[in-house]
This record gives structure tokens, C-alpha cells and sequence, in this order.
């Protein structure tokens, strides 16, 4: 399909696009990066952020202006809760596919905060699937997490598992979505694909990360705060591998399994275009292991304050992304190494630190 948009907020001339894409939280560390990737192929790209002050604001429009370079970039502020200027974006803009990163993040600020997940995460997606259903999008593509594995301790993390017991507001509110997301395929035929993202991480990364705060404190020669006495384990993602797994899995619709029973639901798929996939390393890391690898692209020691697993956290995560490699032929593969490396290099740059 060819595009033509008419509006796209800095373009300087009409340029034709192959597909038009509304992106929720395009200021975000994945939605930015997804952006400029998607322009790179020749998508034109509508952006919603409402810039909050959950961290750096400064870092947030940092990364808007590297999208505002760009001929195909409309941004928009707009917080996802608001009913009236959600439904207005969609009919000003009418997009071709929808990907919904915007979210309240974090498992620990869940404790203190939950309405702001509530408001976001449940109040803000339904206006995002009242918008795709009302303005026959063909496709939402939506960010849900490894934290919906909650307490299961079976390993590798697989989609078709029964996730029933989140440890956080936030996991549940990222299961939620996926039931939701479910209820629209069914109901309206909506084409609808959750992602469980695995500990993404990498360059213009979130500061309240623990990558982003390791090494800010190593290099200020704070201690870092290490939960788990440093046994937890995670698949840690790097962020050019979840671009390429969100881009290929928007690119295939989800189609309707015809082998679905109900005597024996699988949780991943339906009879509805419905699909859930995990986007992760597929090979976990033990945090000390991960503050070593730091340590060793700083040249500088970490000054340790080990502490026990905090409330909502679960000890290790690890992804099966069979599902993912089979049909959409993508399996993530960054080493630990070259992405923490690339992220120290980054930062250091970023913040014009020698």
C-alpha cells in the first residue's frame, strides 16, 4: 500500500510512504529507536508521548529531536488516557498499523504508584483498542513483558504456559492487556500480536535500568545497590534485537489457529488473530556476571551493597522464543558483551564523559 500524507507536521515536501504507523511513546527508549528504524525503510511514522517525569525529561526529548530530523515524523502530545484526543488522533491520522509502547514502566514503582498503572496501562490501552476497532487498523502490535511469568519457575519462559500469578501491579497490568487485547480479536476480527519484552537494554536506555544506573554509580564511585546478593538472572535483550522482532512480527498478521480447542487452551494463540511472542536473548545472564562485563568496558571496580530479592522481582528469566523464530524466522543474538559495550560507549558520549 502507498501513502501520501498530508499532514506530518515538519515535512518540508509531500513524500509518497509504504505504510503509515501510530507509535504510543515515541520518547520512550524502544519507541524511539523503533521509529527511526521504521522511517530508515520508509514508513512514515505518527508519534504519541506525553513526556511524564517518571525519569529524564531531558533524555526523552533527546530522543525526539534525533525523530524530528526526519521528513516522516509527526509528533504528538497526548497522554493515552484521554479518551477525546485519542479517538481525534486516529481519525486526523487514520494509520495503517498501531504499535502500543507507551506504558507506565517498572515493577518497583508499582508499589508506590498503582493508580498511574491503572490509569495507563488499563484506562489508556482500552482507548488504544476502541481506536484500532473504530478506525480499521489492520494490525496492533503492543508491548506486554517477561513479568507476566510471575511466579512460575519453569524454564525457559514459554507463551503457551498459564501465567495466572504476576508477583506486581505491573505484570498484571501487562496480562490484562493481553486478555483485552484477546477480547477485541475475538469479538471484532482485530488482528492484535503481544510482545513479552525480556530486560531490554542498550544505547539512550531508561536511567531507572539497572544498566543506566550501574553505570552512572561505578563511574561517580557510588556503590550500586545489587538485589539477590547478585544471583538473580535475567535474558537481558539489546535493544537493536526487539526493534527487529517488533518490525518483523508487525509485518505478519496474526491469523486464527485453526487447530484451537478449547478442552485444552493454548494461551498463545486462538481462534481469533491473536498471538502472543517472547522477544528475549534466550540466554540468561547471572547479574554478577553482568556487573563483571560492566566493570571490565568502565576500567573500574563497583563498590558493591548487596541486598536481598525485593518485593514484586522474581529471581531469574529466561525466554522461549520458538514460536518467535518459527514464524517470523528472528531469533535475538547480541552477546552480552558487544551490547554493553556499545551502551558504555554511548553514555560516555551522551554525557561527554572521557
Amino acid at each position: 500500500m502507498r501513502h501520501v500524507p498530508t499532514d506530518s507536521g515538519n515535512n518540508q515536501q509531500k513524500q509518497n510512504y509504504s505504510m503509515k504507523v501510530l507509535i504510543t511513546g515515541t520518547a520512550g527508549f524502544i519507541g524511539s529507536t523503533l521509529a527511526l528504524r521504521l522511517m530508515a525503510r520508509g514508513d512514515e511514522v505518527i508519534g504519541i508521548d506525553n513526556l511524564n517525569d517518571y525519569y529524564d525529561v531531558s533524555l526523552k526529548q533527546a530522543r525526539l529531536e534525533r525523530l524530528k530530523a526526519h521528513n516522516g515524523f509527526t509528533d504528538i502530545r497526548a497522554t493515552l488516557e484521554d479518551r477525546e484526543a485519542i479517538n481525534r488522533i486516529f481519525e486526523e491520522h487514520k494509520p495503517h498499523r498501531v504499535v502500543n509502547l507507551a506504558a507506565q514502566a517498572g515493577v518497583r514503582y508499582s508499589l508506590k504508584n498503582p493508580h498511574a498503572y491503572v490509569d495507563s496501562n488499563l484506562v489508556g490501552f482500552i482507548n488504544i483498542l476502541e481506536g484500532c476497532r473504530h478506525h480499521g487498523v489492520e494490525h496492533l502490535v503492543y508491548a506486554s513483558s517477561s513479568s507476566v511469568y510471575g511466579a512460575n519457575t519453569k524454564m525457559p519462559f514459554s507463551v503457551h504456559d498459564n501465567v495466572d500469578h504476576p508477583v506486581s501491579l505491573y505484570a498484571a497490568s501487562k496480562k490484562a492487556n493481553e486478555l483485552m487485547a484477546h477480547t477485541y480479536s475475538h469479538l471484532y476480527g482485530l488482528p492484535t500480536t503481544g510482545l513479552r519484552f525480556f530486560t531490554v537494554y542498550g544505547p539512550w536506555g531508561r536511567p531507572d535500568m539497572a544498566l543506566f544506573i550501574f553505570t552512572r554509580n561505578i563511574l561517580e564511585g557510588k556503590p550500586i545497590d545489587v538485589y539477590n546478593h547478585g544471583k538473580c538472572r535475567r535474558d537481558f535483550t539489546y535493544i537493536d534485537d526487539i526493534v527487529e522482532g517488533v518490525i518483523r512480527t508487525l509485518d505478519k498478521l496474526p491469523e486464527p489457529n485453526p487447530d484451537w480447542s478449547g478442552d485444552q487452551p493454548d494461551s498463545a494463540t486462538s481462534k481469533a488473530p491473536y498471538r502472543l511472542y517472547n522477544i528475549g536473548n534466550n540466554q540468561p545472564v547471572e547479574l554478577m556476571r553482568f556487573i563483571e562485563i560492566l566493570e571490565d568496558c568502565l576500567g573500574r571496580k563497583a563498590n558493591k551493597n548487596l541486598l536481598p530479592l525485593q518485593p514484586g522481582d522474581v529471581p531469574a528469566t529466561y525466554a522461549d522464543v520458538d514460536d518467535l523464530m518459527r514464524d517470523v524466522g528472528f531469533k535475538p543474538a547480541t552477546a552480552i558483551e558487544d551490547g554493553i559495550a556499545r551502551f558504555v560507549e554511548w553514555y560516555r558520549d551522551y554525557y561527554n564523559i572521557k
